[in-house]
């Protein structure tokens, strides 16, 4: 396998068991819109994401912060409620037309999911809104209807050198990755990138609707849960401002993993973790996807250059940590266990299997001697 390997169709094997792929037309998704993130500590959440990742309170009360990045012009991107257990309530995307919700609930109605629709929206600034619990297990909503706010794209004056610009993507953890492709091709959804070995094994996909290289990912893993939610910047010295401000206030043990620059994707990045485990990614510079012909790539599993550009090591919690995700009564999802190969196991165990420059055994394999 080269490094990598740009095919003009997808490569991912057809899944062992596929959902069915329903009669009804899918909803038109638009874009990733917001996260609604349950946690148990409101004001300590509050503080971290405001008070250090500078998001924009468009409302709150004693239970629930509404957040928006600053060239959000929708109501918000991330809803922080207080409860019991610290979870995933749903992973929210716009739809291009009132009547995509009617195709939501008869594309989900036709997978004997359970659906569920308000016409006053579940969440404050959202109207008529869809959720289901997918066939997968995660609590999806889609919506039309919005309240706008003021974009802040132009007030310098409260933008700060970490300032955070959109809402990404979402990673999803699950256990059987090409049944979950699959199922999001038939919601509309593209593959751009992938992981996967010479046996065909498939480790992660990521998956797109609007034009860059994901709105969501799909990560092999117990699932399932949710892996991060990420937050865009314009330019990498962005994300360094945001280590030097952890730094400054003794918040460093915030920081999981970077920065660094990705292979997958291309993008800079750093992984936080906030004070009740759930991780954010900060993101920036991917590249354009939009053209119908745009090609895939696929990385080998093997390649350490796959999940950073420098070569460095994943720190295993990246791999092994997630949030639980709810279903539509606030219960968390039970886990279902990944009985394909981990992507930790054949990447940074005792084999030192990782690889720099592909047949170089003697000394590309950095991962394998450092851990």
């Amino acid at each position: 396998m080269t490094e990598p390997i740009v095919t003009d169709q997808n490569p991912i094997p057809a899944p062992a068991h596929a959902v069915p792929t329903p009669e009804s037309a899918a909803p038109d998704v638009v874009r990733c819109a917001y996260l609604e993130l349950v946690v148990t500590d409101l004001e300590a959440s509050r503080r971290f994401y405001v008070d250090v990742l500078d998001l924009v309170v468009t409302e709150e009360d004693e239970d629930t912060v509404y957040l928006r990045s600053f060239e959000e012009f929708i109501h918000h991107n991330l809803v922080l409620r207080r409860g019991p257990v610290a979870a995933v309530a749903a992973f929210s995307y716009r739809v291009r037309t009132p009547e995509d919700l009617d195709r939501a609930v008869a594309f989900y109605t036709e997978l004997g999911c359970r659906v569920e629709r308000r016409a006053d929206g579940f969440v404050r600034g959202i109207g008529d809104s869809v959720r289901v619990e997918d066939p997968l297990g995660f609590p999806l909503e889609f919506f039309h209807e919005v309240e706008h706010v003021e974009r802040l794209a132009w007030r310098y004056d409260l933008q700060t050198p970490g300032c955070l610009v959109r809402l990404d993507h979402f990673n999803q953890v699950t256990p059987d990755v090409p049944r979950a492709v699959r199922h999001m091709e038939d919601l509309g959804f593209r593959v751009t990138e992938d992981i996967q070995d010479e046996a065909g094994t498939t480790y992660a996909a990521w998956m797109r609707r609007k034009p860059t290289v994901h709105d969501t990912a799909m990560t092999g893993g117990d699932g399932p849960r949710m892996h991060h939610i990420a937050f865009a910047t314009h330019e990498k010295h962005n994300i360094i401002a945001i280590c030097d401000k952890l730094g400054a206030l003794r918040r460093s043990d915030a920081i999981e993993r970077g920065p660094g620059r990705h292979g997958v994707s291309n993008a800079f990045y750093l992984y936080l973790r906030d004070p009740d485990g759930h991780r954010v990614e900060i993101y920036t510079q991917d590249y354009w996807t939009g053209d119908p012909d745009n090609p895939v790539v696929t990385w080998d599993v093997h390649d350490n250059q796959r999940r950073d550009w420098w070569g460095n090591p994943v720190v295993p919690s990246w791999y092994t940590d997630a949030s639980l995700v709810l279903d539509l009564d606030g219960r968390p999802q039970p886990l279902v266990s990944r009985t394909e190969d981990s992507e930790m196991a054949v990447t940074i165990g005792a084999d030192g299997f990782s690889y720099t420059r592909k047949g170089d055994e003697e000394h590309g394999f950095k991962l394998g001697h450092t851990l």
